[in-house]
């Protein structure tokens, strides 16, 4: 009988045992998180951005930066290759819910932060300042030659011009097909495909006279280009935010708040000046969004 009493202690304490082990494998085999961003330097600026305040908080990450384009980050995103990447309002305004240009920055990320919940049981959190809007660059010396300052202008006068476009250019509504919805068509001279890295430069170069251009790049800093103005308000807000599966938020409600933090510190001349660091001065993303965080306390 003390026999078989000692065996069941024995094994009690076996269970014991292997029941504290278990939970204490919990923490080394917590799932990552795995964050995303587009193939575009602001994206994996942000993304890096994401990825270092998540760690710093002690959760696991896995990057999958650089994936491509909206519907491929998008689609990674429904299906749970990934698990968070920075979205821009106007971009899903236009591209995910197919709706027409609005102006208002709440109006809009309230439309699509409900439809997001709705439809795909993403979560949109808070919107940073940052507006990284479409527009056209054209460069001075072009301008001023043909008179082009609006987008009108360069329709009336798109046959004197080579245009530089970029991947998605000419399928997107917030592209080559609004505008030729909203301003008529646009008969370029040429029209080439050009990499996002490279696009100014072929204007700087005189390669190609205008190009497409986003709000916060850093080489509109350059005096050489002008952006031309929008006149008949073909884009909306396009404030950059990142774009959560909700049961990734609900196995880590900490996310929330630590990406938050980040966005706080985000509007359109930070944006620049970050992105020049990279496109004009040739510094590695990473380092540039690690200094950044930790220059803003962002980082223990």
């Amino acid at each position: 009988m003390k026999k078989n009493k000692t065996v069941l202690l024995l094994l009690a304490l076996i269970i014991t045992v292997m029941g504290v082990a278990t939970a204490c494998g919990n923490g080394s085999s917590q799932k990552k998180i795995a964050v995303g961003s587009k193939n575009f330097t602001e994206s994996l600026l942000l993304g890096e951005m994401y990825a270092l305040v998540l760690e710093d908080a002690g959760l696991k990450v896995d990057r999958k930066l650089n994936l491509g384009g909206t519907l491929i980050a998008h689609e990674a995103l429904k299906k749970g290759d990934i698990d968070v990447y920075p979205e821009y309002t106007g971009t899903a305004l236009l591209n995910i819910l197919n709706e027409k240009p609005l102006t208002d920055p709440k109006q809009v990320f309230d439309l699509v932060s409900d439809f997001y919940k709705k439809q795909f049981n993403l979560t949109w959190l808070a919107p940073s300042q940052a507006n990284n809007t479409q527009a056209i660059a054209i460069s001075r010396a072009a301008s001023e030659k043909y008179g082009i300052t609006t987008l009108t202008d360069l329709q009336a006068k798109a046959s004197e011009i080579d245009f530089a476009a970029v991947p998605e250019f000419e399928e997107r509504e917030d592209g080559l097909l609004g505008m030729n919805r909203v301003y008529g068509e646009f008969k370029f001279k040429s029209l080439k495909l050009f990499d996002y890295g490279i696009k100014y430069r072929t204007v700087l170069n005189d390669e190609a006279q205008a190009t497409i251009a986003f709000g916060t790049d850093g080489e509109l800093l350059n005096p050489d280009l002008l952006v031309l103005q929008d006149d008949k308000h073909l884009w909306p807000p396009y404030n950059v935010a990142p774009v959560i599966r909700q049961e990734t938020l609900d196995q880590n409600k900490e996310v929330e708040k630590l990406l938050d933090a980040v966005s706080a510190k985000l509007d359109d001349q930070t944006m620049q000046k970050l992105n020049a660091e990279v496109d004009i001065n040739k510094k590695e993303y990473k380092d540039v969004a690690k200094q950044f965080l930790k220059e803003n306390g962002l980082l223990k």
